[in-house]
């Protein structure tokens, strides 16, 4: 059934391929891998089960969340702390460290104009300059600019690079050693290409063109990651592998402390509506996140089950339909395994 659509998608050329991994408990129900890629080298290149993926918008989750949620923790960051007093040339006191992971600090999505690869630009300064659309708490608004403010924080706090950080704390604890951000150029080549452009796919290098002009390294997005770490990340995450990093207390409080949706980080299908990216089978209280490129984490704490689908659905344009395929993939996959 899963098997079936997702080949039918291929060949259609809705994606170019993908890698499905499903998990209940410990039990691997599936690992696929699928589909091809045209590198930077312009040769045709197949998707296996060790492929790595620019995550996109994952890096909020895979990366910052845990971070912040480690300093919280620790007492050395506080949810309600104002975002200016740790980074004074922020303009708003009112926002708070809760508002950024919740997207409901009022500030916009992104930058105008939108940045792209070529600029020259300076984007915290730019950040700095940007006025509210709203104020704090009212509502959420999924923002970029947030995280990439949640990132420089951790920095702040810690008196660490972000990518230093998390790789010593979590990804080699956690034993994620194919999650990093800046990829050396020995394993670029292991990346499925995301877009082409000016002629040539990027491969190896992060997708995002905020990230991009950040160095590689944001709160955003950066990081590039395989099914098999992502599943060891949902093992912590749903209390099936046990870690000492951060009290699991805290890690059940980015999925349970919700506002209109969306938890510390996490987005959540709360039983108002059925879930916005993760169709309409998963259960209350389920919770993950999606990245541009195509890729996502889906955790439900019900079943104990976390689906983690990773495509590079940009490879063929930004105008793709990777939305309704999520959604159709998820509904098919607890058809199939989780029913």
């Amino acid at each position: 059934m899963i098997d079936e659509y997702i080949k039918q998608i291929i060949h259609q050329k809705l994606l170019p391929g993908a890698v499905i991994s499903v998990q209940q408990n410990s039990k691997h129900l599936i690992t696929k891998s699928y589909g091809h890629f045209i590198g930077k080298d312009l040769q045709l290149h197949a998707i296996t089960e060790n492929t790595l993926f620019d995550l996109a918008s994952l890096t909020k989750v895979v990366a910052t969340l845990p971070v912040t949620l480690y300093l919280l923790s620790r007492n050395e960051l506080q949810l309600d702390r104002s975002v200016s007093e740790i980074i004074p040339a922020f303009r708003f006191p009112k926002v708070t460290i809760r508002h950024l992971l919740q997207h409901s600090s009022g500030l916009p999505a992104g930058l105008v104009p939108k940045v792209e690869r070529h600029h020259n630009r300076d984007v915290m300064s730019e950040i700095f300059a940007c006025n509210l659309v709203d104020n704090p708490g009212r509502f959420v608004a999924y923002s970029d600019l947030g995280m990439i403010l949640l990132g420089k924080i951790v920095e702040k706090v810690t008196g660490e690079l972000l990518d230093q950080f998390v790789k010593r704390y979590f990804f080699n604890p956690w034993n994620m050693h194919n999650t990093q951000f800046l990829l050396p150029d020995n394993q670029k080549y292991n990346v499925a290409a995301t877009e082409l452009v000016r002629g040539k796919y990027v491969q190896g290098d992060v997708h995002d063109e905020k990230a991009l002009l950040l160095g590689g390294v944001s709160g955003s997005a950066g990081l590039f990651s395989s099914a098999k770490d992502l599943l060891l990340f949902s093992e912590y995450w749903l209390g099936i592998r046990h870690q000492s990093v951060i009290p699991f207390n805290w890690m059940e409080s980015a999925y349970k402390n919700t506002f209109l949706g969306r938890g510390l980080g996490f987005e959540v299908r709360t039983g108002e509506e059925p879930s916005v990216s993760f169709g309409k089978r998963v259960s209350v209280g389920s919770f993950g996140h999606t990245g541009f490129t195509g890729t996502s984490i889906c955790m439900d704490p019900v079943k104990k089950s976390s689906i983690i689908l990773l495509t590079n659905s940009v490879h063929y344009g930004r105008n793709s339909s990777i939305r309704e395929i999520r959604r159709q993939i998820h509904d098919l996959v607890y058809e199939e395994f989780l029913n």
